[in-house]
């Protein structure tokens, strides 16, 4: 797999000082440019802006993947699986988190084998964190 460029994501949250504790302080991500609004977040190498929507009300529906309930929309980032690991420990060691899917392997022994986990943000934003053992499996079919 080649490099690959840094994505660009916006989303809305009800609240910016929760988003704040919860992107910095929960999952570690740095902070950027912010104004009364928005905060840039850089998540795993990635821009992510939290932007304060008034009245903000998640809207999630639901997928069945692999004998799962995933939430829709949902985002992430895929992670090495040392990194991955280490972020699911870390988290599941918390008690103020809102998991959809605790930490597990998906399609085991299947072509795009992959450990996932999914969780709410304070805002009920849903997150998806992965890995793969073998990367070249990000597309298998």
């Amino acid at each position: 797999m080649t490099d690959l460029s840094p994505f660009h994501l916006a989303f809305p949250v009800h609240d910016l000082e929760a988003a704040r504790a919860f992107y910095a302080g929960v999952l570690g991500a740095g902070i950027g440019r912010e104004d009364t609004h928005w905060i840039d977040f850089d998540l795993y190498g990635h821009q992510i802006v939290a932007h304060y929507k008034d009245g903000m009300q998640p809207e999630v529906a639901h997928n069945a993947v692999d004998g799962d309930a995933v939430p829709v929309p949902h985002f992430g980032v895929v992670l090495p699986m040392e990194d991955w690991k280490a972020l699911a420990a870390k988290l599941k060691a918390r008690d103020d988190i809102t998991w959809v899917i605790e930490p597990r392997i998906r399609f085991e022994g299947k072509p795009g084998e992959q450990a996932t986990f999914f969780l709410l943000d304070p805002s009920g934003n849903a997150l998806e964190f992965k890995a793969f053992a073998d990367m070249s499996q990000l597309f298998a079919t």
